[in-house]
């Protein structure tokens, strides 16, 4: 009653469906010939091609890969468009090689991989890739061990627009590095690491004026003789970043002539390498300096961090890693404190700063933005609170290994206003309390506390903040008893005897848990100035 009259709705015609080709139903080419299904219809037909490679290029290179399947057109555009490729170098890379690249023709980031138990590409597949690959920007080699400085300077030849060049466990040593460089004119960053044969004599007919045209950026990296490539270091008279990490030899020398000749250095890392006050001196000579790492140079004191601190007054980021050395400290410190207010990053591995210097640096340093204190026992409750009550900047805030409480983390409750993120590590008398009573009072702050129950420990031969609290550590007795049946199920057995012995007398390094040694003390800390502030 009182209802209008239902309108009959016609069923839909199941004849006229229509169906995306996806690789749900086969390639693009296909037929459907069934009367009740119709042809199949591809709605991206629609979409231009550059559309579709804009939509490829949010994609993972797994499911672009997956795309490339669906059709004709899919596998062209995605081909067409792909900008970075990665490659086994092996020796069969090269019969690939025209096939491969007529497909994916507008690469401009190459990685070349091959393992050591494989023989890599030689100089005439290299060379015949950089015929194919001249659009080249990024060029990484890896384990090509059968290349020498001849397909280098080919490399260099075909690529015109090769600015970045980073190579690894390579074998064609300071000749390779040279003929590149040699003969490319808009190389701006160069990386190496591992080189093998780094140490050959062939820098002297190497002229300085060329190999330094356009060099912005040098990475050496765990070179046995890194000074075979000082002179293209010396002679780059734009390099803008110098990283040296545990390269061997004395560096000090070259640091004064960089100094002496390039002031616009803007960074300069330098990690376990033999550096003294004398480098340091050379390094202060850089005036627009704003960037530098000391991490684990024991032969740095005060008096070089003096030199650079007076004049390189554009400093903005900084991280020591003192090495237990106490050879930095509130000396050094306070001269940053007063001769760099720019600072805007500081952190501070392994030393022993007092609240002397720490007052002077969130006082003098209004900027400070982000801050790490990591394995630094003078660091407690009161240095924290001072602070928490004067670093108005400070947005991100790391302490890890200190003997720090939930006084000094409560501090932050209503200090450091622009604070985002508070990362506490490996502080045992930190606990959860303090945790749920910051989230209270301050809800939009991201904490990554740690409160375990496991022990901080020390700087005097231990490392500090052993291991993350899931890791389950076998004990000493646990680990004799085990072995010690083993002798009396062997004793008529020498050698069974001589490794249940060896294995009793150096039971704690089973499992790696051998975590408080010496040899270990500083293996969690290594990462704190890339972690720190995530």
């Amino acid at each position: 009653m009182g209802q209008a009259p239902s309108t009959p709705v016609s069923s839909p015609d199941l004849s006229r469906r229509e169906f995306f080709t996806t690789g749900r139903f086969g390639h693009g080419d296909a037929d459907f010939s069934d009367d009740s299904v119709g042809r199949a219809r591809d709605y991206t037909a629609d979409i231009p091609d550059e559309c579709l490679a804009g939509i490829f290029q949010f994609l993972s290179s797994v499911d672009r890969k997956s795309c490339s399947t669906v059709c004709r057109r899919w596998l062209r555009v995605e081909g067409e468009n792909r900008q970075r490729l990665s490659l086994n170098a092996k020796a069969n890379l090269v019969d690939a090689v025209p096939s491969l690249f007529s497909r994916f023709d507008s690469v401009t980031k190459l990685a070349l991989r091959c393992d050591r138990k494989s023989t890599s590409i030689n100089d005439d597949a290299l060379i015949l890739i950089s015929l194919r690959c001249r659009n080249l920007v990024r060029l990484k080699l890896r384990g090509c061990r059968e290349v020498t400085e001849l397909g280098m300077a080919g490399v260099a030849r075909n690529c015109k627009n090769l600015k970045k060049l980073s190579c690894g466990s390579c074998a064609f040593g300071a000749k390779g590095v040279y003929a590149f460089v040699y003969h490319s004119t808009v190389l701006e960053e160069l990386s190496v690491k591992r080189l093998r044969g780094v140490d050959d004599n062939s820098t002297e007919s190497v002229p300085l004026s060329i190999v330094s045209s356009s060099l912005k950026s040098i990475c050496l990296k765990e070179l046995v003789n890194g000074h075979s490539l000082a002179p293209l270091i010396i002679g780059s008279k734009r390099l803008q970043t110098l990283k040296l990490i545990r390269c061997l030899g004395d560096w000090d020398a070259t640091l004064e002539t960089v100094g002496k000749l390039n002031s616009g250095l803007v960074e300069i890392h330098l990690e376990k390498v033999q550096v003294t006050d004398v480098g340091l001196l050379g390094v202060s000579k850089c005036s627009r300096l704003e960037s530098l790492h000391l991490v684990k140079t024991p032969e740095c004191s005060d008096v070089g961090l003096c030199e650079v601190a007076e004049r390189c007054k554009m400093l903005k980021k900084l991280h020591i890693d003192g090495w237990r050395t106490n050879r930095i400290g509130d000396i050094g410190l306070m001269s940053v404190a007063k001769h760099c207010p720019n600072l805007q990053e500081l952190v501070l591995i392994a030393m022993y700063p007092t609240s002397l210097s720490l007052a002077a640096l969130v006082s003098s340093c209004q900027g400070l933005e982000r801050f790490a204190l990591c394995g630094i026992c003078t660091v407690g409750d009161a240095e924290v609170e001072g602070i928490a009550a004067k670093c108005g900047a400070l947005r991100k805030m790391c302490i890890k290994g200190c003997p720090v409480s939930n006084a000094g983390i409560a501090a932050f409750a209503s200090g450091c206003p622009n604070l985002v993120k508070l990362k506490v590590r490996k502080c045992r008398r930190v606990t959860g309390e303090v945790v749920e009573w910051l989230r209270d009072k301050r809800s939009s702050l991201v904490f990554s506390i740690d409160y375990s129950e496991v022990e901080a420990l020390d700087g005097s031969g231990s490392d500090v903040g052993a291991q993350e609290s899931s890791i389950a550590f076998p004990t000493m007795d646990t680990q004799v008893s085990v072995v010690d049946d083993a002798p009396s199920s062997s004793s008529n057995n020498n050698n069974n005897g001589r490794m249940a012995m060896l294995r009793t007398k150096f039971g704690f390094l089973a499992g790696r848990s051998f975590v408080p040694c010496a040899f270990r003390r500083w293996a969690n800390i290594d990462d704190i100035s890339g972690t720190g502030f995530q």
